[in-house]
């Protein structure tokens, strides 16, 4: 497998190329160009591809977005656990108080800032991008797509 290079918050974020640069492109060109030849020729035919561009751009980027929950739920999953596992019975209470997005968040610090990262993303309610700009050692995730 290629060397992975070190990830951080600023280059943390991904792009799927066949998502972004080929599917999503053709899909909008196709609805778009279908759109525009029903618009001045306007039959059940030339309606008919428009709809059906449509439907195929919103399929394109419903996929993406039902994916992107999957990977989410797992994501959060998988942190609760890490959490409970590195968090003092004290404080585990907290993992009740995170939200969605700090949990997926959070999977980015390391095992030994987590634990204090996850209280104060619960006390100072912190947003998604305040917690990945706080850690410090950063724990990379290079599955995400």
């Amino acid at each position: 497998m290629p060397e992975q290079r070190e990830q951080n918050f600023s280059n943390h974020v991904r792009l799927d190329p066949a998502f972004h640069f080929f599917l999503s492109p053709l899909a909008a060109g196709l609805f778009f160009t279908a759109a525009a030849h029903a618009w001045r020729h306007p039959d059940f035919q030339t309606v008919w591809c428009a709809i059906a561009g449509l439907a195929l751009l919103v399929a394109v980027f419903m996929i993406r977005i039902y994916s992107l929950r999957v990977q989410d739920r797992v994501i959060r999953l998988e942190e609760r656990v890490r959490l409970a596992a590195l968090l003092p019975d004290a404080n585990r209470a907290v993992l009740q108080d995170l939200t969605g997005g700090q949990l997926v968040a959070l999977r980015f610090a390391s095992d030994s800032e987590a634990p204090g990262l996850a209280l104060r993303a619960v006390r100072e309610k912190l947003k998604p991008k305040e917690i990945k700009q706080a850690i410090q050692t950063w724990r990379p995730d290079y599955q995400r797509v």
